[in-house]
């Protein structure tokens, strides 16, 4: 099959493309370099652990980089003109989408098989930015889950092909749950393209409500969220 995958060049978006071209190579790995930048300051310091954690847990020793795992191709947005053409050239099959901004119809309707994104969160409930982040700032722990579903042209509105609960214990950390979504995101991936090999055909299902759409969460905030994770993992 002729894969492509558009994300970001960041360490579990780097595993994520690994694990997947140990089953299924990539035709190819499109790289978006802009950053949204909001108006307020967004960063906290467990994202410095986080991406610490990430690098040993996920990367290891190893060197690996997309560029190793497949051709890359870098744009400044996947929605750029030059984007599109190459898109248009490599003729895909199946595109998968994790961690690029939203996609233009005439990018989705590409490729011939699926063009599939991996949401960190239940679309129905939560769309958009840091959803996780945003779940647990409600206490809505049971809405800690990662979707694959179809791409539309609304915001994580297309149908779920899968959706998978992300599993915590006692000892887990608010820094290691980007780690824990990307194994999920590794495994729903996998099931999906093994399916599309076999059959050509991905069930899935309607979503039955739209979700609030979340803007990336303030530094403040994420203070709040690691102690009320914290404070959930304790009681597992």
């Amino acid at each position: 099959m002729k894969i492509v995958l558009l994300t970001t060049d960041t360490t579990h978006h780097t595993y994520y493309a690994g694990k997947l071209s140990e089953q299924f190579p990539l035709q190819a790995i499109i790289i978006e370099t802009r950053r949204l930048t909001p108006p307020f300051e967004t960063f906290h310091p467990f994202e410095s652990l986080r991406d610490e954690y990430e690098q040993k847990v996920l990367l290891g020793t190893s060197n690996s980089k997309l560029e190793n795992l497949a051709r890359t191709l870098t744009f400044d947005s996947v929605n750029d003109e030059g984007c599109l053409k190459a898109i248009i050239s490599l003729a895909p099959q199946i595109l998968i989408v994790f961690g690029t901004g939203r996609l233009l119809p005439s990018i989705i309707s590409l490729p011939t098989l699926a063009c599939l994104n991996l949401h960190g969160g239940n679309p129905e409930q939560y769309r958009g930015l840091d959803t996780h982040l945003w779940a647990i700032y409600h206490r809505d722990f049971q809405n800690l889950v990662t979707t694959l579903h179809k791409v539309d042209e609304g915001v994580d509105t297309g149908d779920i092909v899968f959706e998978t609960r992300l599993t915590l214990t006692k000892t887990s950390k608010l820094h290691e749950l980007r780690a824990i979504n990307t194994e999920v995101c590794v495994k729903m991936s996998l099931l999906a393209l093994s399916a599309l090999s076999s059959n050509g055909f991905l069930p899935c299902r309607k979503q039955i409500g739209r979700g609030r759409y979340y803007s990336s969460m303030p530094s403040v905030l994420k203070e709040d969220c690691l102690r009320k994770f914290d404070h959930h993992v304790a009681r597992l």
